[in-house]
């Protein structure tokens, strides 16, 4: 995968939620499969499942969305799975963000019971998509309702180094469950150190399992980033 491809979507992805629900042509449909199988994983040992299905394989839960097209993840569920699971279907949204393609995540829509899934696996999530019925892209980042970098770091300097800031910026327009944005970042600018913040048990209770994908989500982004600038990246729990 060609990162430079797919990190200047970071700065105008959107979730869409309205469709054209005639869906998408076969031959595009498989170059979105060819490139789910050449995503990188954050945990090279967690076995995964991405399933394109259309919108009959599905159906929706609470604050669910009609759209013609969605992948469906599932993965084994070890180790930071979800997280996994997180890091790697960001990669879907923005190429499909880079191909003219809608996408929206979904916590509540589920595949049908006749979705094939394989021994050892667990359910995580959807990605709903298809052609849009409104504008694809935001057109500044004003439109990004966001915390601002002093509320997510300590990191002394930041605002001397240009490119720690660039790395930092990327995480902090990443997308999460209700807008939660769930990271803190601590460390050097040699060796950030990523934080998930600590909830309450009523919010830990609802969003443990989203802020656990939205922390993927984030690492994705920060990864990207941290590449685009030639920076070589490692994962250390």
């Amino acid at each position: 995968m060609q990162n430079d491809n797919l990190y200047d979507m970071i700065f105008k992805r959107k979730s869409i939620r309205k469709y054209d629900m005639k869906g998408i042509e076969s031959e595009k449909l498989e170059e979105i499969r060819l490139f789910i199988q050449g995503i990188k994983p954050l945990d090279n040992a967690i076995k995964t499942q991405f399933t394109v299905i259309d919108e009959d394989a599905a159906k929706g839960g609470l604050f669910s969305i009609k759209a013609p097209h969605y992948v469906a993840v599932c993965s084994e569920p070890k180790g930071d799975y979800l997280m996994n699971a997180g890091f790697m279907l960001q990669q879907i949204d923005l190429f499909l963000a880079k191909n003219g393609i809608g996408a929206c995540w979904l916590g509540m829509t589920k595949p049908n019971k006749e979705f094939a899934l394989e021994n050892g696996m667990e359910f995580i999530i959807v990605l709903a998509f298809g052609l849009p019925a409104e504008p694809l892209y935001r057109t500044s980042l004003a439109e990004f309702k966001r915390k601002s970098l002093d509320e997510m770091t300590n990191l002394e300097g930041l605002k001397e180094n240009l490119e720690l800031t660039a790395i930092l910026e990327a995480g902090r327009l990443a997308p999460s469950a209700t807008n939660s944005q769930p990271w803190f970042f601590s460390g050097t600018a040699e060796a950030i150190q990523f934080n998930r913040l600590r909830l309450n048990p009523l919010k830990l209770f609802i969003y443990n399992k989203m802020n656990q994908i939205d922390i993927g989500i984030c690492l994705c982004h920060i990864w990207m980033s941290a590449e685009k600038i030639g920076k070589k990246v490692g994962f250390i729990k």
